[in-house]
């Protein structure tokens, strides 16, 4: 990008201005992005393309930190304790440093690595004071480093644990407490040593579960492409070690697949199961009908596999918690007729309302993303762990073999070519996106006109194509009978 600077606008809006270019000025589609890249101090479309789509995701705002210790019983504040709080973050954090800190997510989210960010505040930083958000306390759950649920009020329950403070220069050893105390709601709290030295008010901190310990990353001060491109940095080694031990498996089922594609396989079965039966048969697995995935947590399916569809998951409220207590009570209170049938055909998002009136509020306290009409009346309940369980059934880490059939003196064998590894989705990030507005889901309800009987397709939870980095591991490709990976 050059030095000239101007706010960049939405994709769509640069298609809409690109179209009117051509029409008004009778240019090829390609001359007006070109106009429209200059325009904006670009010297191609490329790079305008390239900088807008790193715009559009670090657009939404990073929600205000979270200070829900000020309010407790046991928090005393003094003069200068207020003139501090009124000077805590009440503004957006600016483009260029929301860039920065998307762009780190997505470098996490690459890698396969599991997270949760916090922010710490002025006031946090002097009295030594985080709270747990929601988010953080999923991740502890997700990797079963700690429950606060579980966990006692006051200090005799306080939890002490080991924790490292990373940089590119060093690793810093800290502890972390985690404790709830003794007021009258007891919310989740926790505090690092020497976090004052590592951060200010306003960053944006990963914290990352390794064998029990606390890694935390300032996603505000360090840009991990370069990290990781350094052999030297402390960041690089963490997230290698924690890379090849969560490769393990997906290593080991690797080296057996390259051995199995060494010669042509003899067919065990016919028809369309014959190669994913052969291959497991091989080895070793027992064909059953169960959901459990086939090797170490690993899915194995043969055939071409392994894209990602912009249809994250269906999902319906859980009926029991919400006002409205079934699809066709949602369609009559917020339905149109359209066609000669009565539909809810609508995208909500907890960035604004629809033209129904619909919209998302993420209730942090429950754990709950909640629909909402007119910010007023509640319509549907989603939990939490609802939605999180139901992505991670639905996309498993998962091994796509692709393998060619031949045959060998009258028999049919198999010759394995490559294999593509997906991983699973980073879960821990699936609430955080639907806060910001890269996660929507489309409500697709309908009465028909002919028969009176209400269909719901939905309702689907969406990720724009863009944005799948942010959730899922960059898929990779090997060849099997070849240690050179395809690009």
């Amino acid at each position: 990008m050059n030095s000239f600077k101007k706010t960049l606008p939405s994709i769509s809006r640069v298609k809409q201005r690109a179209k009117q270019l051509r029409k008004g000025q009778n240019i090829s589609q390609s001359e007006a992005y070109q106009k429209l890249s200059e325009q904006y101090g670009f010297s191609t479309w490329q790079k305008f393309r390239e900088a807008l789509l790193k715009a559009e995701i670090a657009r939404p705002n990073l929600p205000q930190p979270s200070m829900e210790f000020v309010s407790d019983d046991d928090f005393d504040m003094s003069e200068k304790d207020y003139e501090i709080l009124e000077e805590e973050r009440n503004f957006d954090i600016p483009i260029e440093q929301r860039e920065l800190i998307a762009e780190n997510k997505k470098e996490l989210t690459k890698l396969g690595v599991e997270f949760a960010t916090f922010e710490p505040t002025k006031t946090g930083l002097n009295k030594s004071i985080i709270d747990a958000t929601q988010i953080v306390r999923t991740l502890f759950e997700l990797e079963g480093f700690h429950s606060y649920h579980d966990q006692g009020q006051g200090s005799d329950h306080k939890v002490k644990k080991h924790a490292f403070l990373l940089s590119d220069d060093m690793s810093i050893r800290s502890r972390v407490s985690l404790y709830r105390p003794k007021t009258k709601k007891g919310d989740p709290r926790m505090w690092f040593s020497k976090l004052p030295q590592y951060c200010e008010a306003g960053d944006q901190i990963a914290i990352v579960v390794f064998k029990d310990e606390l890694y935390l990353l300032n996603l505000s001060k360090v840009r991990l492409s370069n990290s990781l491109a350094s052999k030297t940095s402390a960041i690089a080694v963490f997230l290698r070690a924690l890379h090849e031990f969560e490769s393990s498996a997906a290593e080991d089922l690797l080296n057996k697949l390259r051995a199995l594609a060494l010669k042509p396989m003899r067919a065990l079965r016919s028809g369309s199961t014959g190669v994913g039966y052969t291959i497991e048969s091989r080895l070793g697995i027992a064909a059953n009908s169960s959901k459990e995935p086939d090797y170490k947590g690993i899915e194995i399916k043969s055939g071409r596999g392994g894209k990602n569809r912009t249809t994250l998951f269906a999902q319906v409220p859980n009926w029991e918690l919400s006002p409205c207590k079934r699809s066709a009570e949602i369609l009559n209170k917020f339905g149109y007729e359209r066609d000669k049938d009565f539909k809810l055909y609508c995208t909500v998002s907890t960035q604004r309302e629809n033209s129904q009136g619909l919209s998302f509020i993420y209730n942090e306290t429950k754990d709950e993303l909640q629909e909402w009409y007119n910010k007023s009346e509640l319509v549907a309940i989603w939990p939490g762990n609802l939605l999180r369980q139901r992505l991670k059934e639905k996309h498993s880490e998962t091994f796509w073999i692709h393998a060619e059939s031949k045959m060998i003196d009258g028999v049919e064998h198999f010759q394995l070519i490559n294999v593509t590894h997906t991983k699973a989705p980073i879960l821990s990030q699936l609430v955080p996106l639907i806060q910001s507005g890269l996660v929507t889901m489309d409500h697709l309800i309908k009465r028909s006109g002919k028969t009176n009987r209400v269909s719901e397709k939905g309702p689907l939870f969406k990720i724009n194509k863009t944005n799948l980095s942010l959730l899922f591991p960059e898929p990779v490709t090997y060849l099997l009978d070849t240690s050179d990976e395809e690009t």
